[in-house]
């Protein structure tokens, strides 16, 4: 799994003095980024070619100020137009939650979703991880 390291900021927090649940899809989106990038290197939001179409987080404990996260990125499955990434927030090693999110290679020109180009897919398949 790819892995990225967050430090936890003040204003993340909420009443009860853990991470809000809100930050996590934050969170999730940057450390995709590398994933983004097998898809435009250099990021270029005029060719963008994707699309999320879902996404789904569980909170399996609360997360803390004044302790750093992991985000750790995998690829879940791949298919002909759409894959799932898979990622997890570690905060002093324990697993804290667990999302997925479904992103679809989209043609914005013609509005539906279009084949991933072998190369792209080959590199997605690299990242592919076993279920726990």
């Amino acid at each position: 799994m790819l892995s990225e390291t967050f430090k936890v900021r003040f204003y993340e927090t909420d009443a009860l003095k853990h991470v809000s649940n809100t930050v996590l899809a934050g969170w999730f989106e940057a450390a995709r980024d590398p994933v983004f990038r097998i898809f435009t290197p250099d990021a270029d939001l005029d060719n963008w070619p994707l699309i999320l179409a879902s996404y789904k987080i569980d909170f399996l404990r609360q997360i803390y100020f004044g302790h750093e996260v992991e985000i750790r990125t995998g690829i879940q499955r791949v298919g002909n137009s759409s894959f799932e990434v898979i990622q997890q927030v570690w905060q002093q090693g324990e697993k804290a939650a667990e999302g997925i999110t479904t992103l679809v290679h989209f043609d914005y020109h013609q509005q539906k979703s279009a084949p991933i180009p072998e190369d792209v897919s080959k590199q997605l398949q690299t990242l592919l991880i076993s279920e726990e």
